[in-house]
């Protein structure tokens, strides 16, 4: 009995899947993820008036600590809390 190959010889379809592979990481490696910051995000990554008026603030609080002055309401902080998890 004879039997005759039907289809395309000579495919080896575990060569072709690494092929695949390959050519894939190939692309992978040529593009690259790129980041870019607008000017304005840098001037406000450059603005030092936060920065300022964060560290003013927490100033007024160490000093208030240290003075013994400084005075938590409940009532807002639990209003905080509310709207923090109304969100």
């Amino acid at each position: 009995m004879k039997i005759n190959n039907i289809g395309s010889m000579g495919v080896n379809p575990y060569k072709r899947n690494q092929e695949k592979s390959d050519l894939a990481n190939q692309k992978s490696q040529v593009q690259k993820d790129k980041v870019e910051i607008s000017t304005e995000a840098i001037d406000l990554q450059q603005s030092n008036e936060v920065a300022k008026a964060r560290e003013e603030k927490v100033q007024a609080i160490k000093a208030q600590l240290e003075n013994g002055t400084y005075r938590i309401d409940p009532k807002e902080i639990a209003k905080g809390l509310l709207n923090f998890y109304k969100k």
